[in-house]
Order: C-alpha cells, then structure tokens, then sequence
C-alpha cells in the first residue's frame, strides 16, 4: 500500500511516547463524551465568549452570559481543561480559549464535521458493529426503512438534510474552481453528463462557466427532482437536463447517442458504492462513450493522497459513515483500489490531478 509522504511518516512506525500513548487511548475510551461536550461548549456559547474576552472570564462571567447553571458551566469547563479546548490561570479563576479550542470554534471544515456527526451519524455508530457483520446500514434504521441514505435523503428530518448536504457540499463546492480549469480548459468539454449530481451545484457551475456546454444530470428519480426545483429559474437551467436512473441496477444503461458526451463526471460519487458495483457503473460510463476524445473524470478525496495525517484521518473516519448509515459497503478509497476497480471495467487512468480544493484528485479515464 503506498502512501503520500507525510502519511507514510505519520502511519509505518511509532511516534508516541509511553505516555503519549497511554493518554490517547484514554482520549479514544472517552470519545463520545468529549465530543458531546465540546459539541455543547460551542452551542452554549462558551468557546464565542472565551474568545471574545479579553483576559478570560470567571465562571460566574460565563453563567450569566449563556445563562448556565453554576453546575452545567462548572461541568463542561472542566472536561474542556482535560479535553484541551479552554486553559485557567495559575489563580484557578479565569478561564481562556486554547489553541484547539479556535481551531474547533472557528475552522468550517471541523465545523461541519461536528454538524454531521451529530446529526447524521451519532445514533446510528451504536450498531457499527452490525453494519460491519452484516454488510449493510444498520444504523440508517432510526431514520427510516430504506435500503441506503440516498433513496431516504429527500425525506430526512430538516436539520438532518441540513447537516448532510453541509458536509457534502462543503468539501466539493471548494474543488470546483480548479476542477471547472481542468474539464473546460484543458479538455474542451461541451457535453457532459453528471453521475450522482445530486442537488445540480456542479451542473450550475458548469454552465456559468461555459455558456455553449449542455449538461445531463444522471441520479434517482427523487433527486432528479430535487435537482430541478433547485436549478429552476437560475443561469443556464436551460441547458441541464435531468435523467432518472437507479446506478445500482446493473443492466439500468446510461443515455447514448451518436456523438455521446465530451465528458462523464462523478463527483464524491464513486465512494457510494462497493468496488463490484463501481466496476458495473464504470462499465456502463464506458458504454456512453462514443468518441476517441471523450473522457471519464472521478473526483474524488483518495485518503492515501492526502498532504496532511488530519485530512486522512477524516477520511478514513468517513468510511465509517458509509458503512453504519449510507449503504454499508462503501468507503473513502486508497488509489489503488479506485485503480484495481478502472482496469476492471476496461479502461486506463491517463491522468491524475492532485491538490485540488480540501484534498481532491481528479483521476482521468479513458
């Protein structure tokens, strides 16, 4: 298994102390409590005021500001001492905000990160284990009686919906500047067809960045609806089409005419699925495609191509999700598997564009 730099570092041999080691797995044991208690340190209010303050606050300060029992304040500062978010003076009186604490408060990602695990996941991790055993999301049943999250995600609770989008979105939408570059300006693309578009925000930005480019957005029934009340009235909704189809169906094929598109894009789409079915979507891709110059470009955020250990370590947490809640045999995948899954269906990586965004490549099949 190869590894970026960093990571091979950070994962092929032992960095902690004794110590160090010890203190984490008591980190680990302890996990769901610090993170409901660093979750309610932001919701209170506590983290926005410590920061604001200049020279810390009492905890008598802290109590009328968010209205806090004496005992709910006291509580929470103190795991937020052992949890490493907030600092004390050597007096014991006046409580500050730490560097893990800004970085907790005020980083989007980690802000989403916290939404979505709150929302979407916390409830169902408790049957992890059964997901793993079984193979399929037994922790989406507090939800509803749905196969996968996808079939259920126009009917989730509001702050549900909310939260998941959030956490889509927000690691997609900031690639799609340089992805727009790729696609557009070094492969010329004026037909393009978006597998799993979702909501259509990369169908929007492909029209507002190229006025003469038809898009074809390939997802469920339910989101192509979604789709539509979303692109409805804005740039360029004209040239996006919608095409229901259930990818998991594997004789389902995908739309084929004559000249075929320029371009099939997935985007954080791939990871939906397990590598069996991957090989069969991949396989019907390569069936739309009728010209020399078209290309298949899979977005997506390969864990082993991370710069930093913090972005693989989210990533491969994210697996996780994708087993006790979306469908249970996906996963945030190694490039070697991604790899394993193109040679499969028949087709060679020309390309791959590493750095885009938060962590995304671009692999370019043809």
């Amino acid at each position: 298994m190869k590894l970026f730099p960093a990571l091979e570092k950070a994962y092929t041999k032992e960095t902690l102390s004794a110590v160090e080691a010890q203190a984490k797995a008591e980190f680990i044991a302890w996990g769901p409590v610090v993170f409901q208690a660093s979750r309610l340190m932001i919701k209170f209010g506590i983290l926005d005021l410590l920061r604001d303050a200049e020279g810390g606050l009492t905890r008598a300060e802290i109590c009328e500001a968010t209205h806090l029992s004496d005992y709910a304040a006291k509580c929470l500062l103190e795991a937020g001492l052992c949890i490493g978010t907030v600092l004390v003076d050597t007096a014991g009186e006046r409580y500050t905000l730490s560097k893990t604490g800004w970085f907790l408060l005020t980083t989007p990602f980690t802000r989403a990160n916290i939404d979505f695990n709150h929302d979407v996941n916390y409830e169902g991790w408790f049957h992890l284990e059964e997901s793993l055993l079984h193979g399929k999301p037994e922790g989406l049943k507090h939800f509803g009686d749905w196969p996968t999250v996808y079939e259920g995600l126009s009917s989730l609770p509001p702050q549900v919906q909310k939260s998941w989008f959030g956490f889509d979105h927000f690691y997609s939408d900031v690639s799609f500047p340089h992805a727009l570059e790729i696609v557009f300006g070094r492969y010329h693309v004026r037909s393009l067809y978006d597998v799993g578009g979702n909501t259509g925000k990369w169908a929007l930005s492909c029209v507002a960045h190229d006025s003469e480019v038809e898009v074809t957005v390939l997802d469920l029934p339910q989101q192509i609806e979604m789709m539509r009340a979303n692109v409805a009235g804005k740039p360029g909704a004209a040239r996006i089409k919608g095409h229901a189809i259930n990818l998991l169906d594997p004789n389902a094929p995908f739309p084929r005419t004559d000249d075929g598109p320029d371009a099939i894009w997935m985007s954080q789409f791939l990871d939906c699925f397990s590598m069996d079915e991957i090989v069969s979507i991949l396989q019907r891709a390569k069936e739309a495609l009728t010209t020399d110059r078209s290309r298949i470009f899979i977005m997506e955020t390969l864990w082993d191509r991370q710069k930093y250990p913090t972005a693989a370590f989210s990533l491969t947490m994210t697996s996780l999700y994708f087993t006790a809640i979306a469908n249970g045999n996906s996963k945030m995948y190694h490039t070697e598997d991604l790899e394993t899954c193109i040679r499969r269906a028949g087709m060679e990586i020309e390309a791959i564009h590493d750095g885009l965004g938060l962590g995304h490549s671009i692999v370019v099949c043809r």
